[in-house]
């Protein structure tokens, strides 16, 4: 076993869980705190990096082999995750159109008649095809591909790198 190699596997596995654990508290930040709520497409971006933590974590203790695997699998996760927030960001700027059935979640369904005026009131539908928030001209499904690459990218180079 080459401990150089082993080091570099699990440095990468600590930058795949940082980088995951900040991107998953960046958005919930701008979902509680400033309260942009997510659309559907918003919340299926943050499932490879709901896995990617706990394949990382596995990686910082397993041997040489399994945590290249684990490497592997969280890369391929987060690809899949960058390709998402690309067609996010393309149906944001109207190069394609977006999902018909994409808003925002309302939460629990009222009970009495009242209660649903009351809560069409506060309810904000949330559209895929809007940005609600830029940084330099980048909406935040764009830079989470921009993130979700680069995590990829750091983790398939270190699973691949002999």
């Amino acid at each position: 076993m080459d401990d150089r190699a082993l080091l570099r596997l699990r440095q990468a596995a600590l930058v795949l869980v940082l980088g995951s654990g900040l991107t998953l508290a960046g958005a919930f930040y701008f979902e509680f705190v400033l309260g942009y709520a997510p659309c559907k497409l918003c919340l299926t971006e943050r499932l490879p990096h709901y896995a990617a933590i706990p394949l990382g974590l596995l990686g910082l203790a397993a041997p040489e082999r399994a945590t290249r695997l684990l490497l592997g699998l969280a890369a391929a996760g987060l690809l899949y995750g960058a390709g998402l927030s690309v067609y996010h960001a393309g149906a944001e700027w109207a190069f394609w159109p977006g999902p018909s059935d994409c808003g925002g979640g309302t939460g629990a369904a009222p009970a009495a008649i009242g209660d649903f005026l009351n809560a069409l009131e506060k309810t904000r539908v949330v559209d895929c095809s809007s940005a609600a928030w830029r940084l330099f001209g980048i909406s935040l499904a764009g830079w989470n591909g921009l993130v979700s690459f680069v995590l990829a990218s750091v983790a398939g180079t270190a699973a691949l790198r002999r």
